[in-house]
């Protein structure tokens, strides 16, 4: 009999990318997700289960009978009634339905910078969720990606729409600030690898390729013909830019959190590259469809 694997967001980003490789396995994947109405890529291979924090029962349903949770869980930002507070005590709920189903291990997807101590709510919720995990008395593995980059990613495909439409592009702080992507398909691989080991470890996922911001921002410049110039802007004066044309779009282009978080070098690490998919071929290879539409968060997780 396969294995079963739960996946939290197996029809979203990175949790597709995993499910897709445990499929592959030969596994059987079973998806809980927040949105019950949410398209599936995998038809009826993958069963669907609501994750719905407020019903433990039926949570601890949804995860019985399976070997490993992949958990990729986590807000970008705070909207409504969900911020980083709820989303490290829904991801507490998660991982206490997990124990009392009898998950032999769970592998969480984190991010480089996740510290308890942080001052940004973002990466101190990460942090407070690792040490969760690291508690709970299930068999672990806690994988830290940089900056996930592929065919659905928000950032670079909004970079590079804004960079199509306009005739400047305003960099927090002047975008010296080093980034390390690291690409979706990698970070699955790390994933799932890990999934069938016993021991506990964190691992970094991070890309062969360290570049200032900036850099990133030409590379996608240059690379789709863009005449934009890309300027230097204090990063209050950023933020205003983008909250002026989320209020447009109708969505969160930028968040102050988020600029720190890039200026304090969170998104890099000192570990070896774990993905060999450097970001400049994959940009050069995507070049023609990269930023062709604006991707919107809320429209993608809240409406």
């Amino acid at each position: 009999m396969a294995n079963l694997s739960v996946v939290t967001g197996a029809f979203g980003y990175t949790g597709k990318y995993i499910a897709r490789r445990l499929l592959d396995r030969g596994e059987e994947v079973r998806s809980l997700t927040r949105n019950p109405a949410s398209f599936s890529p995998f038809g009826d291979r993958v069963e669907r289960h609501p994750l719905d924090f407020d019903d433990p029962v039926q949570l601890i349903e949804s995860l019985r009978g399976a070997d490993t949770l992949y958990n990729t869980f986590w807000v970008r930002f705070s909207h409504g009634e969900v911020n980083h507070d709820t989303a490290v005590q829904n991801t507490r709920k998660l991982v206490d339905a997990a124990g009392f189903a009898g998950v032999r291990r769970i592998v969480h997807i984190s991010i480089t910078g996740a510290d308890e101590d942080s001052p940004l709510p973002y990466f101190r919720g990460k942090g407070q969720v690792e040490s969760y995990i690291r508690e709970s008395g299930l068999s672990w593995a806690i994988i830290r990606p940089t900056i996930i980059f592929g065919p659905e990613d928000i950032l670079l495909n909004n970079i590079a729409w804004f960079l199509r439409r306009f005739p400047c592009f305003p960099v927090a702080g002047g975008g010296g600030y080093a980034v390390q992507p690291v690409f979706v398909e990698d970070v699955a691989r790390i994933a799932v690898g890990y999934g069938s080991s016993d021991t506990n470890e964190s691992l970094d996922a991070v890309g062969p390729e360290t570049l200032a911001f900036r850099d990133l921002v030409d590379l996608i410049r240059q690379n789709i013909g863009s005449r934009a110039r890309i300027i230097s802007a204090p990063p209050s004066a950023a933020l205003a830019a983008a909250r002026i044309v989320g209020w447009i779009l109708r969505d969160v282009v930028l968040t102050r959190e988020e600029i720190e978080g890039l200026m304090l070098g969170s998104l890099v690490s000192s570990a070896p590259p774990t993905g060999p998919t450097r970001i400049s071929d994959w940009i050069a290879e995507n070049r023609d469809t990269l930023g062709r539409h604006y991707a919107s968060e809320l429209s993608r997780h809240y409406r």
